[in-house]
């Protein structure tokens, strides 16, 4: 869900609210805009309870968000319903409803004006030290077929292995063949399946290979950022980190992250699939 203002002024001059709600493929979605006068927790649960009451609607047990600046309005509506709510950038479905709504929707109002851009940015800070508890022993840059990947994830949807994933298409990402390569990262443990379970506790967002710590970046919850392995830096170093990130930018940020207990083992103890994707500014 999100729940912030749009480049919408209303005849006072005042910035337009929505609260825009969506499954995570889209099937079902959910718009309503607010006066700026009425943006609070006790509006926003009324607002929900109205949406997770119509015919057919199945009240969900966690809701994502991704605008850390709303967590304290967002988070208390959703408790008082009963709903777990998640800080998260792995919102990707609603994301692309967003750019989907700005050239489709607020363009298309009377009451648009770029000047009325939302000032909710999200602040990515210095990363920190992981945990030990979510460190592997080695990991390599990797890369699979999207069909191999996709086979790979069932066990994920059928709740017998540790990861996540998200539909491609919601995400604007259903067109691709199933013969392209996806970049990905494979950590290995000998303790690979606690290493899975803690990993699993993340909201993971992405990984990133930042060519001036030489290190990966493990990106959850909103903004928290973690050294996640690093590299002594070399002339073929630095042209393997920078081929495996062009490669993940050129699938518009699809990548993913494999925890296994060696490279020559074909047990798979943990598999995300990952969008390396910035909020709109919308």
């Amino acid at each position: 869900m999100d729940f912030c203002s749009r480049p919408l002024l209303d005849e006072r001059g005042k910035k337009v609210w929505e609260l825009l709600v969506c499954s995570s493929d889209r099937s079902f979605e959910y718009s309503q805009y607010f006066s700026n006068s009425k943006i609070n927790s006790v509006e926003l649960r009324k607002a929900l309870e109205a949406v997770f009451s119509q015919e057919g609607a199945v009240l969900p047990t966690k809701v994502r968000f991704f605008r850390g600046q709303m967590t304290t309005i967002i988070s208390r509506a959703l408790s008082e319903l009963g709903i777990k709510p998640l800080p998260s950038r792995r919102c990707f479905s609603i994301m692309t409803l967003l750019e989907d709504r700005l050239e489709s929707v607020y363009k298309a109002d009377p009451r648009y004006s770029d000047k009325a851009t939302s000032m909710f940015n999200i602040d990515l800070g210095s990363p920190e030290p992981l945990p030990d508890a979510l460190r592997g022993e080695k990991w390599a840059f990797v890369q699979l077929p999207l069909s191999n990947l996709r086979e790979m994830m069932a066990p994920v949807a059928e709740g017998d292995m540790f990861g996540s994933s998200f539909n491609l298409a919601a995400a604007g990402l259903g067109d691709l063949p199933g013969d392209i390569l996806v970049p990905g990262v494979a950590v290995f443990s000998r303790r690979a399946l606690p290493l899975a379970a803690w990993t699993n506790g993340l909201e993971i967002s992405g990984v990133k290979a930042d060519v001036e710590r030489s290190c990966l970046i493990l990106e959850t919850g909103v903004n928290q950022r973690w050294r996640y392995g690093g590299w002594r830096p070399s002339p073929d170093s630095i042209a393997e980190a920078e081929g495996w990130e062009e490669a993940k930018q050129g699938l518009g940020g699809l990548h993913f992250l494999a925890v296994q207990p060696d490279p020559d083992s074909e047990e798979l103890n943990g598999l995300w699939l990952l969008l390396d994707k910035m909020p709109p500014s919308v």
